[in-house]
């Protein structure tokens, strides 16, 4: 019956297929999955749907595997066989480089046995593994792929037969997966025998190195083993691995760029990086910068948390654009630009810094790669981000896209990232299924296939693809030190196999606990103003998601257009940079960098770094990556590593305040915000309950700036009295079409005090327009609960003219939420209009110039890791 009332849409549909050929044909069907998606919530039987059909796809590959292809290693799902290396064409390095003859489909799906929780399929799958595979095979694989899917997947199984105490320990395993890892590590090792310790890119598993073997390398192969590596040291107690493992990837960091970027590829016998030098986030450099973070993670060893943290901020600071959406490949050296394309393996990007606290990062480059599937309903190998178009149309069901899907679910829990699986899901199973497993895609224009099912397609694009609906995963719930590694294998170290921190290195430190910051959701919600109510949205009411959508050049479709807003609010992104350099003054001039200061200027401290003359010390400054504010990096030619302080005790920088005689009387401020009546009919009609002791008065604490009317002191006759401390109290108004005070505001606010938030322009510019609408000061809401007292460069302040009878208070962000909650009932009618006095001069608080833990602020930026001894 329902064909009836819906064929004239399908046959709408297919004459336009036949039209425009099969491309359309695969976007409009997915188009319409994506629209119907938002019909429904995404209830617990939604997403247990979603989750067995996920199962079920993942079967079908595996069961066609081991009938038509074990113990080869991989599925030709087309012909309905196996394959394994090109024994005719040695030269085949697309299929030998990950082809050992050692059932490598097999091994590398181990642990996701683990994730669909089928203990009966897994200790099926460790039985045949230690029947049939052996790694004494004249095969030459690469080391890298062998690394991360043979090695990892091993070490991944062991981890999970060998434990006791949950449902996957098998009885009867006596440690048989974990000897065949050795065995495979030690035929492995001799690749490490260079000059540098960068090992060759290939070995052969019976003879070992072979004459005439290649000499480059990518960095990803050579520098992305020390997960695997150090894992199999550690639970063998044979150092060897981890040691080997550990050098190449300091061979390979020792060599970065003067503005910290490593290259794409190396000479593996003089360590020279190979011409054209350029890198980016993408193919050949990628899991490196994952090594670094998740061995930190894994192991804590603090060395690779430095190396974490300088590398993203130069990625930050030279590949990713302007915009903080795409991420290109530059020049090593100098920064600049090198192509305009970006890869599908880049689409890793977004889970890795979910996983370091950058999720509002990650969340604008995961849009650009969604969109590009919607476009492609698949993601093309290569993409050319200044034509708009894919310049490589092959889909071989990478898994990065996927993967950082899952992480962003797992962090906002936003159902826009369900949406995105369950768009994902269906072009994989419209796409990529057929009778004997799942096939690659060679051309996602004309979906013609590749007689190929990767292993990763079952390792990891369906493992984290399952994972994205399956709530309940144990794994979710799981707060030990486990990692995916860039394969998708699970690893873990328990406490007898992690090496502490030693107490000389501890004290120097002061790292105990590293942890990322909560997420935060979006609240810019319009109203008929044209501004926010406070409700929390999910992604796609960002302003800037449509910003995403332009960049790849996609037509909107209806899913797009019913989330937008009557009143216009979709942006251009402003990102200011991650990191930049500083050479110090304290008085704003230009000065020569000292290049070589002396002990007596620059001083080494047991816990850090102590500048006793600041003027012309460069600095690297890098923004944190929870949110907080800034750190110094380098310091002169040192470099601050995590748990380091600067100490600043240089009195020239008071010396210069001209406008500042006393620096102590800058401190905090007590202010009452208070409301005369509330309207009990109007809480009547709206059924909103108002509590008058929170919202009639709240003492709140301020904290005063470094430049306008000084709040501290009495007020007076005198007609330069500052405005804001009346003693009649003082009217509060936010501006709708302004919101952080950054543009000249259209209507004059005679004698109040205007309600902005923090950033987008200097605490100085917000002061300045709130000056020209007649405004008495401002109230600045922080993004955060730090003390801050507000400042500006000295020339600023002397070209802003007097300032005398205006006055800016910064309020911390809790303080500023209770103001908020009280503007919010004055607008809806439930208080009567918001008013502010300040109270007495003697707050009761410790002013800041007393506070042992004051900071530098430059430029706005709080760097966290100093502290001001002057």
């Amino acid at each position: 019956m329902w064909w009836g009332k819906l064929w004239p849409e399908y046959l709408l549909v297919i004459l336009v297929a036949l039209v425009n050929g099969p491309r359309l044909l695969w976007s409009t069907n997915a188009t319409h999955a994506s629209i119907s998606a938002k019909g429904s919530g995404w209830n617990t039987q939604r997403k247990l749907a979603a989750r067995e059909k996920t199962r079920e796809l993942w079967y079908h590959g595996f069961d066609n595997y081991m009938t038509y292809a074990f113990p080869m290693d991989e599925l030709t799902p087309l012909s309905c066989s196996g394959q394994g290396p090109d024994w005719g064409n040695p030269k085949n390095v697309a299929s030998n480089d990950v082809a050992g003859n050692f059932s490598l489909t097999l091994i590398d799906v181990l642990d996701t046995l683990v994730v669909l929780n089928d203990r009966r399929g897994f200790e099926q799958a460790v039985k045949n593994i230690i029947d049939w595979v052996s790694f004494d095979v004249n095969t030459k694989p690469q080391v890298f792929e062998t690394t991360i899917r043979v090695l990892g997947g091993l070490l991944s199984g062991h981890i999970f037969a060998n434990q006791t105490g949950q449902p996957f320990h098998l009885p009867w395993y006596r440690g048989e997966l974990l000897d065949m890892a050795h065995d495979l590590g030690k035929r492995l090792l001799p690749a490490f025998a260079t000059p540098t310790g960068l090992p060759y890119a290939r070995i052969n598993l019976r003879h070992g190195m072979m004459k005439g073997e290649t000499l480059e390398t990518c960095t990803a192969g050579a520098g992305s083993l020390i997960l695997e590596f150090a894992t199999l040291s550690r639970l063998t107690g044979d150092d060897r691995f981890e040691k080997a493992a550990h050098k190449a990837f300091f061979g390979l960091w020792n060599r970065k760029s003067d503005i910290g970027l490593v290259g794409n590829t190396i000479n593996t016998w003089t360590g020279a990086w190979i011409s054209p030098e350029v890198t980016g986030i993408g193919a050949g450099v990628d899991s490196f910068y994952e090594y670094a973070l998740k061995w930190y993670i894994l192991s804590g060893e603090i060395e690779f948390l430095d190396v974490w943290e300088e590398a993203y901020a130069a990625i930050m600071r030279y590949s990713r654009a302007t915009d903080g959406f795409w991420y290109r490949t530059v020049n090593m050296n100098s920064g600049d630009v090198a192509y305009f394309t970006v890869d599908s393996l880049s689409a890793f990007w977004p889970g890795l810094q979910v996983l370091s606290g950058d999720v509002q990062s990650a969340i604008r480059l995961h849009l650009i790669y969604y969109n590009l599937w919607r476009e492609h309903s698949g993601l093309p190998e290569v993409y050319d981000t200044n034509y708009k178009k894919a310049t490589s149309h092959q889909y071989p069901l990478r898994p990065e896209f996927i993967e950082s899907t899952w992480y962003l679910y797992r962090a906002t829990r936003d159902p826009f990232y369900l949406d995105v699986g369950e768009r994902v899901l269906f072009d994989l199973i419209t796409r990529a299924r057929v009778d004997c497993g799942l096939a690659g895609i060679q051309d996602l224009r004309t979906n013609k296939r590749d007689d190929r099912m990767e292993s990763f397609a079952l390792s990891e694009t369906l493992k984290y693809l399952y994972l994205l609906f399956d709530e309940e995963n144990p794994l979710h719930s799981d707060d030990s030190n486990y990692v995916f590694t860039t394969e998708g294998h699970i690893l873990s170290l328990d406490k007898q196999h992690l090496r502490p921190m030693s107490a000389t290195r501890r004290k120097l430190r002061h790292i105990d606990n590293h942890q990322c910051p909560a997420y935060k959701p979006f609240l810019h919600v319009p109203d008929k103003r044209g501004e926010g109510t406070g409700l929390v949205q999910g992604i796609q009411y960002r302003p800037d998601v449509e910003y995403a959508r332009l960049l790849v050049g996609l037509t909107p479709t209806q899913s797009d257009i019913n989330a937008w807003s009557p009143y216009g609010w979709c942006e251009k992104p402003h990102v200011d940079l991650y990191s930049y350099d500083v050479i110090l003054t304290p008085d704003g001039k230009t000065v020569p960098e000292d290049l070589s200061p002396s002990l007596l200027k620059l001083g080494v401290l047991s816990d850090g770094f102590i500048i006793q003359n600041i003027t012309g010390i460069r600095t690297h400054i890098v923004r944190r990556l929870d949110g907080k504010g800034y750190d110094i990096r380098k310091v002169g030619h040192y470099t601050v590593r995590t748990g380091h302080l600067v100490y600043i005790n240089d009195t020239s920088l008071f010396g210069h305040l001209d406008v500042v005689k006393d620096a102590t009387k800058r401190s905090d401020v007590l202010l009452r915000f208070y409301a005369d009546e509330i309207d009990p009919m109007l809480q009547v009609q709206t059924g909103m309950h108002v509590d008058t002791s929170n919202d009639m008065q709240s003492l709140l604490v301020g904290y005063t700036a470094h430049f306008g009317g000084d709040l501290t002191v009495k007020p007076s006759s005198d007609a330069t009295t500052v405005r804001l401390a009346g003693k009649d109290g003082i009217a509060i108004h936010r501006d709708f079409e302004n919101t952080r005070g950054c543009r000249p505001y259209r209507h004059p606010y005679p004698d109040s005090v205007l309600v902005v938030h923090r950033g987008d322009c200097t605490f100085l510019e917000k002061l300045l327009h709130a000056r020209a609408a007649s405004a008495a000061g401002v109230l600045v809401i922080s993004d955060d609960d730090l003390v801050i007292n507000p400042t500006a460069n000295i020339d600023e302040i002397e070209a802003a003219g007097d300032l005398s009878d205006v006055a800016l208070v910064l309020l911390p962000l809790k303080a500023g939420e209770v103001l908020m909650n009280m503007l919010d009932h004055a607008e809806q009618g439930l208080i009567s209009q918001v008013r502010m006095v300040l109270e007495g001069e003697d707050t009761g608080h410790i002013p800041a110039a007393k506070d042992p833990n004051r900071i530098l602020y430059i430029n706005d930026h709080p760097l966290l890791n100093t502290r001001l001894l002057v």
